[in-house]
């Protein structure tokens, strides 16, 4: 940030899951944080949170990242007074629904699509021209194991995450010389709202997801994302692929 001798990260979806976690570890480490998502209490309650523990200035940006207009105006309008962060972590993301092909709902696909893929490329383009006119940053997208392989009932949400995967490659291409890192780091199962919102406030089908073993917790993932963060300017991690030891891939889970 122009008004801060820190570093500082914007996290898109920082109301929760591996977002809030990531807010948390960052903050701990020293950084300034820019924290966006669409519920302004939650992102209230986490500003005092971390500026309570920690030395570092919290900016709360509440808009949808589906939005153009609000990516615009509330985003733009920051970046603009502020300059663009050190490091763009586009987490918010979501599965909505899982259901095979020919049963599913048009309002879950695109939940996904804008939300997944549209926001990314919009936070991104928005923050992207100020990295290159620093000569520095990094942009970090939360992918997911849904990347590397197609499993039943998957079908919108994993070719959402193949898409992250293919802007990240894109992104990595066309940065090249202008000092901007792109990392992809694609999580398997992690104990977090994500199964709950995937089966529309469902609290048992969400559970038993991660019934029988351990799995990931958000705080795993946002280690991981910092770690990333550390390395010297010449070398950038392109691709973490992150699972815990019962998880293989999308399709084998170790269950006691």
């Amino acid at each position: 940030m122009k008004s801060s001798s820190r570093k500082s990260i914007l996290i898109t979806g920082a109301t929760s899951g591996f977002g809030k976690a990531i807010a948390q570890k960052f903050a701990g480490e020293g950084y300034d944080v820019i924290a966006t998502g669409r519920r302004a209490d939650r992102l209230q309650t986490l500003k005092l949170e971390l500026e309570t523990k920690n030395e570092c200035s919290v900016y709360t940006l509440s808009f949808d990242v589906s939005s153009e207009l609000e990516c615009k105006t509330v985003l733009g309008d920051f970046l603009a007074e502020y300059g663009s962060p050190d490091i763009l972590v586009n987490n918010a993301g979501l599965a909505s629904g899982f259901d095979k092909f020919q049963d599913g709902l048009w309002s879950d696909w695109m939940a996904m699509i804008d939300t997944n893929v549209k926001g990314l490329m919009m936070v991104s383009r928005l923050v992207v021209p100020g990295m290159i006119e620093s000569g520095q940053g990094h942009i970090i997208n939360i992918g997911s194991t849904a990347s590397r392989e197609v499993y039943e009932k998957g079908n919108v949400y994993c070719a959402s995450k193949h898409a992250v995967e293919a802007l990240t490659k894109g992104m990595r291409i066309d940065l090249l010389g202008t000092g901007v890192k792109v990392t992809q780091i694609s999580p398997g199962a992690a104990d977090t709202e994500f199964s709950l919102v995937r089966f529309h406030g469902d609290e048992d089908k969400a559970k038993s997801v991660y019934k029988g073993y351990q799995p990931m917790t958000a705080k795993d993932i946002a280690d991981v994302t910092f770690y990333t963060t550390t390395l010297p300017a010449h070398l950038c991690i392109n691709d973490v692929v992150l699972t815990s030891v019962a998880q293989a891939n999308s399709y084998y889970i170790r269950r006691d």
